[in-house]
């Protein structure tokens, strides 16, 4: 096998089980999202057996967020998780590097007839807004596809104002015995197969189980949240750490 494709400094990211440059990750992962926005939502339920809904449910939980509180929901997408906290009367923003998956996101609003929300083309990386500007910033099972996660924990913080939290809900891999082997089974074969029938695109399912395999295990992901400058730092794990729900505060 050639050597993958290295930037002038000689860095490389992982896109799945692939070694690339942070250019190409940054741009295959915004045509995986292109490819699977329109069946998202339905592949979601399909891959979780609708527990996403739960799982979504608590983390607005945790998040508790209050009327008035102005929020950055990045990575978000369909609006899943901003749905949720405007109805708690929240002022969300939305954010996600794709377009295409807010475009859905909007359709989506104006379906269910919520309005107030802001809809936002940004990368994680390099936001717009200013110092100091949200009370709280949520991110879900988008953060595995940031091309440089520090940079999006610094920047995080950066827009949070004193004494905001910083919450987020990713997949990792289980450790619980006989889960871990059905798990793995599951998302390396079932999960792209999935994707082909239901929506067309075996490739960026495979390439999301893989991301999972390479995110960082909770523990170190959590250190990767506290050299942010996040305090009273916490994980909630869920089915044996499958999904995780990260926390933390700007002090």
């Amino acid at each position: 096998m050639s050597d993958p494709a290295r930037s002038p400094s000689g860095e490389t990211v992982s896109f799945g089980y692939e070694d690339v440059d942070p250019t190409e990750k940054t741009a295959r992962v915004g045509a995986v999202f292109s490819s699977v926005a329109s069946k998202y939502d339905i592949m979601n339920d399909a891959m979780s057996g609708g527990m996403h809904r739960l799982w979504k449910d608590r983390f607005v939980r945790r998040v508790k967020p209050q009327p008035g509180e102005s929020i950055l929901d990045m990575a978000g997408g369909t609006g899943d998780i901003a749905f949720r906290m405007a109805d708690c009367g929240a002022d969300v923003i939305v954010s996600d590097i794709n377009q295409d998956m807010l475009d859905v996101g909007v359709e989506r609003a104006m379906e269910r007839g919520i309005d107030g929300l802001v809809w936002s083309c940004q990368n994680a990386e390099e936001l717009t807004f200013t110092d100091r500007q949200f009370d709280a910033y949520t991110i879900v099972f988008g953060i595995r596809n940031v091309t440089h996660i520090d940079k999006a924990l610094a920047e995080a913080h950066r827009v949070l104002k004193h004494g905001g939290r910083f919450y987020c809900m990713e997949f990792s891999s289980t450790d619980w015995p006989g889960f871990k082997e059905v798990y793995d089974l599951y998302s390396h074969r079932l999960m792209p197969l999935m994707g082909k029938l239901i929506a067309n695109d075996e490739e960026s399912y495979r390439y999301l189980a893989e991301s999972i395999r390479r995110f960082p295990r909770p523990a170190e992901f959590e250190a990767m949240i506290k050299a942010a400058g996040f305090t009273q730092t916490r994980v909630e794990t869920i089915l044996g750490g499958a999904v995780n729900i990260h926390s933390g505060w700007k002090i």
